[in-house]
């Protein structure tokens, strides 16, 4: 967010993007140079207007997308504490989804007797 509200306006999206390109950047050079990972978050917005399609689009655009290695989009499944991963871009992984959920023990799979009857879409 800090990004959206430091430039806010059309006027200011090249700018934005610019000074995003090269954050993106430091922290490709700093995780190759120190041979760990860097973990970024992207913001969704829904846009109304679409009618076929993805509605939800990343704030943080091509910028994001292009300089990112793999893209991971989570989201939340209708009911309870059940969360879906779908890899959206690896270059060396297919897409795919995953179920899972999040409990007082942190991270757990949702086994296959959970999930008959349900939809996660």
């Amino acid at each position: 967010a800090h990004f959206r509200s430091e430039y806010i306006g059309r006027e200011m999206l090249a700018r934005r993007q610019q000074k995003l390109n090269k954050h993106m950047h430091k922290l490709i050079r700093l995780a190759r140079v120190f041979n760990t990972v860097a973990v970024v978050t992207n913001q969704v917005m829904a846009k109304p207007d679409v009618f076929f399609g993805d509605a939800v689009h990343p704030i943080g655009g091509h910028i994001v997308a292009h300089t990112s290695h793999t893209r991971i989009y989570l989201r939340k499944a209708p009911r309870g504490p059940v969360r879906i991963a779908r890899l959206v871009s690896s270059p060396y992984l297919p897409e795919g989804e995953e179920v899972f959920k999040i409990t007082e023990n942190g991270i757990e799979d949702v086994h296959e007797n959970e999930k008959t009857g349900r939809r996660y879409k």
